[in-house]
């Protein structure tokens, strides 16, 4: 199935709508065309013709006798006695055939709007939707102003390919065929002289469509570029500043924008030839057929002067309609380009979903478990099995229920990579990892998330309310619990302070807050969130002294009862560890306590610790 016929499966929720804006589109055509066929009789009549159409009367074809009754109806009704109210009855036919006109072309295309739209609507979510089911390594591997352009600038070029395209390819074939049986019903030989024209503009538009179809995708990936540049320089001004790279920045940013500009206007420039193209064949069109109904009329004598008029209004009403079908073949090509960036997503197949018959993990008993487990991210290797780049080989280790269990080693050495197995952000390649006996690729994916508290030293908060960050992901929580967490997570006082305390807008990532407080905020959401398996990863390494205590504090509240794993560069944290697990270049090279492990000569713990404290430093490796 061809993309454009994908987005188009998109409508098939809304056909009660499609099916009321078609009729209402056969009656905008209908209207469309009386208002101009009537013209032939109102001039024959003026003309002095009228005895033509009573002798008319007697033929036996449906369409002579629908047509006869017509004229016979307008000539009764319109030409009286009195010139003025013949002249207001012909205003007042022309009057209401146009307001109908109007009135069901509204009609339509405020329903089609609807459909158009609710389409877009459908398209974002469902985009949006697909890449919360997709896995870390995807964002990591992804540039994330890419993603952006994806889900607002190609959904924008699908909305205005399907918005305009949409309402064309209905109408405005509509509309042709009606003036088309007009054109014919006057003279079939004009006619057929006009539709020679026609498959040389068709043959040229679609040339300048496969262009514009190329020259789309490129244009779509140029905007991704402004978009990550943007993005990196916004979230990274601070860095920018500090090394005075506002210069670098900008000529970066110019860079793209150019390369976006060429491509913008080599589709502004195929645009643009489309139209003027279709013009003038169409005046070419129209000159031959002057010509050659001219003659008919002035020498042969084998057209009414009138009826050629009718025709020349019905021909010349088919071209605005032929010219808008030429740009809904470069809009539909501009569309499909941004509708394949779209798909390219929604097409990729989740390696992390639940299992069929998934076991829902009511709660944690036991312990968690990593039995040989060897793991590599993919992107780092050729995706050949058989050359897996592995940052953990062979991991074997349990953590009890209420256990604390430290987690230390240089940097690289596979850490954090360890414990984001653990809430399955990543599946492992070899070996397994499971909680209280169940593989955690057979648990629910939710009922083992919800089961796990995170606190990193990257806090992620949202641009809302103190109170909204801290009851995140809670559906129903009360004030009450939430001023409890924050009072545990040693946030309370400085957020009383603020003047609109818990109500208060944090700003984008809560830039409106210190590290310290960021850091009290997200102890407190995993504090309302009360789990029974805690991950510290490296909580407080970027916080000065009088943050760290808070927050040590607040950790040390938190880890009261849970099972916790940590990784800390903190000796105060180690130390209380029950067990601390070393790695290096992705193995466990030692387990023990802080005692047993800083006694062992030549060993990995104390060259770390011996480097932290010959350093006179507050924090170290270990």
């Amino acid at each position: 199935m061809n993309t454009y016929s994908r987005i188009l499966r998109y409508i098939k929720p809304y056909r009660k709508q499609l099916f009321l804006s078609f009729v209402f589109l056969v009656f905008y055509s209908i209207f469309s065309g009386l208002s101009i066929y009537l013209i032939v009789p109102l001039l024959q009549t003026l003309f002095g013709q009228t005895s033509s159409i009573v002798a008319n009367t007697t033929s036996t074809k449906v369409i002579d006798v629908l047509e006869s009754r017509i004229l016979n109806f307008f000539y009764h009704f319109v030409f009286v006695e009195d010139k003025m109210e013949s002249l207001m009855r012909i205003n007042l036919i022309v009057v209401i055939a146009f307001l109908l006109k109007a009135l069901f072309g509204y009609a339509q295309a405020f329903i089609t709007a609807h459909i158009e739209q609710g389409v877009i609507r459908d398209i974002r979510n469902d985009v949006y939707e697909h890449l919360h089911q997709l896995p870390l390594e995807y964002f990591t591997n992804e540039r994330t102003g890419n993603l952006i352009s994806r889900v607002t600038n190609d959904v924008n070029i699908i909305n205005n390919g399907l918005t305009q395209s949409l309402v064309s390819l209905f109408r405005e074939p509509m509309l042709i065929i009606v003036f088309l049986g007009i054109a014919i019903s006057i003279s079939w030989q004009l006619t057929l002289l006009a539709l020679l024209i026609f498959p040389f503009a068709m043959l040229i538009i679609s040339g300048i469509g496969i262009k514009l179809h190329k020259e789309s995708g490129v244009s779509q990936e140029r905007m991704a570029d402004i978009t990550s540049v943007l993005q990196e320089t916004i979230f990274g001004v601070k860095v920018v500043k500090s090394f005075a790279m506002e210069e670098f920045e900008t000529n970066k940013f110019k860079k793209v924008t150019q390369q976006f500009f060429r491509s913008v206007r080599n589709i502004s420039r195929l645009h643009k030839l489309a139209i003027p193209t279709t013009e003038f064949l169409s005046i070419v069109a129209a000159v031959v057929i002057i010509w050659y109904g001219g003659k008919q009329v002035l020498l042969d004598k084998t057209l009414e002067a009138s009826a050629f008029i009718g025709f020349i209004l019905a021909i010349f009403q088919i071209m605005p309609p032929i010219k808008e079908l030429s740009g809904v073949n470069n809009r539909i090509q501009e569309s499909t380009a941004a509708g394949k960036r779209l798909f390219e997503i929604l097409d990729i197949v989740p390696p992390i979903r639940n299992a069929e018959n998934a076991i829902v993990l009511k709660e944690f008993q036991k312990e968690i478990s990593f039995n040989n487990v060897s793991f590599a991210y993919t992107a780092l290797t050729d995706n050949s099995k058989n050359d897996l780049r592995f940052v953990l080989r062979d991991i074997s280790l349990s953590v009890n229920k209420g256990e604390i269990v430290a987690i230390v080693g240089s940097s690289g050495s596979g850490k954090t990579t360890l414990v984001d197995l653990i809430p399955r952000f990543y599946d492992v390649q070899k070996g397994t990892v499971t909680i209280d006996g169940n593989d955690v690729r057979q648990l629910e994916i939710k009922s083992l998330r919800d089961k796990i508290g995170i606190v990193t030293q990257e806090t992620i908060l949202f641009n809302d309310s103190i109170r909204n960050n801290i009851a995140y992901g809670e559906a129903e929580v009360s004030i009450e619990k939430i001023v409890e967490a924050a009072k545990v997570a040693n946030a309370h006082l400085f957020i009383s302070k603020m003047q609109n305390g818990y109500e208060t807008v944090i700003g984008d990532r809560g830039t409106k807050l210190s590290g310290g407080e960021r850091q009290r905020i997200a102890i407190a959401r995993a504090m309302l969130k009360n789990p029974p398996i805690l991950i510290l990863d490296e909580a407080t390494s970027a916080l000065d002294t009088e943050s760290e205590q808070l927050v040590q504090q607040a950790i040390e509240k938190l880890m009261e009862g849970r099972t916790t794993i940590v990784i800390a560069h903190r000796l105060s944290t180690i130390q209380k560890a029950n067990r601390i697990v070393v790695l290096h270049d992705g193995k466990i090279v030692e387990i023990g306590n802080h005692s047993e492990l800083v006694e062992k000569a030549n060993g990995v713990y104390r060259k770390l610790y011996e480097l932290q404290f010959s350093e006179g430093m507050p924090s170290a490796q270990a």
